[in-house]
């Protein structure tokens, strides 16, 4: 359903990904892994429309989306939760999701089901938020826009362990419950594996290993091989 093709590109002058090659099917969960400036929140970015590709190709459904403005693959079914939660500090819960929604199967109803703690907060700004709830806010927010991919960037990071367990059973109950691609960005290599079906791990810009997480799962010698961490 989704694929970038030999995807190159990075931040003005600096090439940061190079060549990456992916697929994430109707209902898959992929991960991708690696340690801290291999080029996985600039993958994302890429995707996205945000960082500046070189060259490459990304489609949706055989579409080639790589020449549309970030609103246009928002629009197209591209769903985003950066990293740094992107919440507006002077917006209620309410005008927030208000905002984001578009037609489709995720309603307000449904997301405030899935976050009752949203429903407690919806008079509430963005910048009286917690931590988690701004996470909950940011998820809940991308899936108003009704995504056929979403792209989530590290969305436990800085987050309490109760929280992350929260968002863990959160994240498995919408993939169950429909068809949506996810493609997750974790540096927690445990949370990564178990909550996805396939693992793409990125070193030095490029995908160097694309192949089911459990392969991976427990195998710390092959992970820090493939990451780099043994050189």
């Amino acid at each position: 359903m989704f694929e970038t093709r030999l995807l190159t590109g990075g931040w003005g002058p600096t090439l940061v990904v190079e060549d990456a090659s992916l697929k994430v099917g109707a209902g898959e969960t992929v991960a991708i892994i690696g340690r801290n400036g291999v080029g996985k929140s600039t993958l994302l970015e890429l995707i996205v429309g945000r960082a500046q590709r070189r060259s490459g190709s990304i489609t949706l459904d055989g579409k080639e989306i790589a020449s549309l403005a970030t609103h246009e693959r928002a629009r197209g079914g591209i769903g985003y939760v950066p990293q740094s939660r992107e919440v507006f500090p002077s917006l209620t819960v309410s005008e927030h999701l208000e905002v984001a929604s578009r037609p489709g199967d995720w309603t307000k109803q449904r997301v405030l089901e899935m976050f009752p703690r949203l429903g407690e907060r919806l008079s509430s700004y963005g910048s009286q938020l917690s931590g988690g709830e701004q996470q909950m806010l940011a998820i809940a927010r991308a899936l108003l826009g009704n995504p056929r991919v979403l792209l989530m960037d590290e969305p436990f990071e800085g987050l309490a362990p109760l929280i992350v367990e929260y968002l863990v059973r959160s994240i498995r109950e919408i993939v169950s419950v429909s068809s949506l691609a996810l493609l997750l960005v974790e540096q927690r290599v445990d949370i990564a594996l178990d909550l996805s079906d396939r693992c793409i791990v990125m070193d030095r810009g490029r995908c160097v290993f694309d192949g089911p997480s459990a392969q991976l799962e427990g195998d710390e010698e092959r992970l820090a091989t493939l990451m780099g961490l043994g050189e």
